[in-house]
């Protein structure tokens, strides 16, 4: 499994359900592209406020294909003018 995590910036006031609705929508595309397993949406709840997106893909292939598709640049498009920093990771533990 790979995963990838996204720290979205502090959203602006007013636009938090604008946001939450992209979240929803976006998901709807991303879900179609294969190796696809789930992409959750975070909130943070102690320190500074803000969203972290938990994107799993069933490796970095799958969603290296999904991450520079013109799908996934047209749906950041539409979140601009945020800013996005990604992390990524892959699972070297994981339960037994």
């Amino acid at each position: 499994m790979f995963i990838n995590t996204i720290e979205f910036p502090q959203i602006k006031t007013g636009k938090e359900a604008e946001f939450l609705a992209w979240f929803k929508w976006s998901n709807s595309v991303y879900k179609n592209f294969d190796g696809f397993i789930s992409r959750q949406l975070l909130m943070m709840t102690r320190g500074k406020e803000g969203f972290v997106a938990l994107v799993k893909h069933h490796n970095e292939k799958t969603f290296m294909a999904m991450h520079t598709s013109k799908e996934r640049a047209e749906a950041f498009a539409k979140l601009k003018p945020l800013s996005v920093s990604a992390k990524f990771y892959e699972v070297i533990i994981d339960k037994e």
